[in-house]
């Protein structure tokens, strides 16, 4: 699981990283993402799971899923980063290779418009 320490949970990191940050999408998720030029903590990552994605069982499972597979880029990710990630609705009917790859993508191609080196 992604460490508590990584986790986003004020509004304004969300806002911050969705207005100022650079966007990447794929079919099945999209992020933004937004560095820190004098980084004072680590990386933080948030998640955006709307309704339009299922029921509330179907949100919090498709969640889990992002979390999971967002744990491996925490160390990727430059200090004081703030990394939104966006699930779309086909994500809900996604099997979990595809929701790596296509989140594998989208981090790839942030880290590489911000400046940052994927470490793969």
């Amino acid at each position: 699981m992604l460490p508590a320490s990584a986790r986003m949970r004020r509004r304004a990191d969300f806002d911050s990283a969705t207005k100022r940050g650079s966007r990447a999408g794929r079919s099945l998720v999209s992020g933004h993402l937004l560095i820190d030029p004098a980084p004072a903590d680590g990386p933080l990552i948030g998640f955006v799971v709307s309704r339009a994605v299922g029921g509330a069982v179907v949100r919090n499972k498709v969640r889990r899923r992002l979390r999971h597979l967002a744990r491996e880029y925490v160390g990727a990710l430059p200090g004081g980063s703030l990394l939104v990630l966006r699930a779309s609705p086909r994500a809900a009917t996604a099997c979990q290779a595809d929701l790596a790859a296509d989140l594998d993508l989208v981090i790839g191609a942030l880290l590489r418009r911000q400046g940052g080196r994927p470490s793969g």
